[in-house]
């Protein structure tokens, strides 16, 4: 099976350890920047273009497409479903889990567990987010934050206020969310592949910080998850209709509460925590799965 990853540095270690696991099955992985890509599209053959050459005859290709350009990788996957390459996850589901917004406003109306969460456009309405939220300390995230940038932890009214108005004044889109204090700066990652929870961690933040990312200095370590987590998990991966994620959740007093839900976790942190080769089994369901043409999105906006 021949198998294409778009991601912009080849070099991490998830990327490798994809790589790796295919090869080891006797596959072939290209890796292939996803910003260096280019399009010709037409209704009858669409193509993808890369250094010059088209880029044809793979069987699957790995969206690894970091936030920050969501919009084009996007757009690059949705032209590779176009040509009836399977997606590991489609365009359709990053873009639902990429939104905060629209994923948390997702995963409610299918009643999943969530922190109370407000919106608003108009900082003078600052105060009455913060009380919706569930009043002070309050967690206040750019929509567009990644890896734990852009939230902050708010612990009077008016500190909350000053946050939301500079966030505001920068044109930025904000949201307010309870604190869960109960969860102790820890949170839980289930990796999800297919239906099933594969590897669980619980990540720990740094001494004085709230926030868990491993890219904040936070630690991990394996964690045995409940039957209600292991099942919100798998609701929640469904909801934005992604075949892979990492499913972050917090334990609070009324069960688990979803904070979000990554389209393109990482593999270095559950596979340490874990000794689980995540990768590998990555592999196996592309390998159980892509069928040409076997996308969902097809002709979807």
């Amino acid at each position: 099976m021949k198998i294409l990853m778009l991601a912009r540095n080849p070099g991490l270690y998830s990327h490798q350890r994809l790589k790796e696991a295919a090869e080891q099955r006797g596959h072939t992985l290209d890796i292939i920047n996803t910003l260096r890509c280019y399009m010709n599209i037409t209704s009858r053959r669409p193509e993808v273009y890369y250094n010059g050459e088209k880029v044809q005859g793979y069987d699957a290709v790995i969206p690894r497409i970091g936030a920050s350009v969501t919009f084009y990788g996007t757009a690059v996957l949705r032209q590779f479903e176009m040509m009836g390459v399977y997606p590991l996850n489609e365009s359709v589901a990053i873009g639902r889990s990429r939104d905060k917004l629209r994923c948390m406003q997702l995963l409610a109306r299918e009643g999943i567990g969530l922190p109370v969460t407000a919106f608003a456009h108009d900082p003078k309405q600052a105060e009455d987010i913060v009380k919706i939220a569930g009043g002070e300390p309050v967690v206040i995230k750019l929509l567009e934050g990644t890896q734990g940038i852009g939230v902050v932890l708010a612990d009077t009214m008016r500190s909350a206020k000053s946050v939301i108005e500079a966030f505001r004044g920068a044109k930025v889109h904000i949201m307010a969310q309870e604190y869960i204090r109960e969860a102790q700066g820890s949170d839980i990652r289930a990796f999800v592949i297919g239906n099933k929870v594969v590897a669980a961690m619980k990540r720990s933040g740094a001494e004085g910080e709230f926030r868990s990312n491993l890219h904040r200095g936070g630690s991990a370590a394996p964690v045995r998850i409940t039957p209600e987590e292991r099942a919100t998990a798998i609701r929640a991966a469904r909801t934005m209709g992604l075949n892979v994620s990492g499913v972050d959740m917090l334990r609070s007093n009324h069960g688990p509460v979803v904070m979000e839900v990554n389209s393109s976790p990482g593999l270095e942190g559950v596979e340490k925590a874990t000794g689980k080769d995540v990768a590998g089994m990555i592999i196996e369901f592309i390998e159980s799965n892509a069928k040409p043409g076997k996308t969902r999105t097809k002709g979807q906006g």
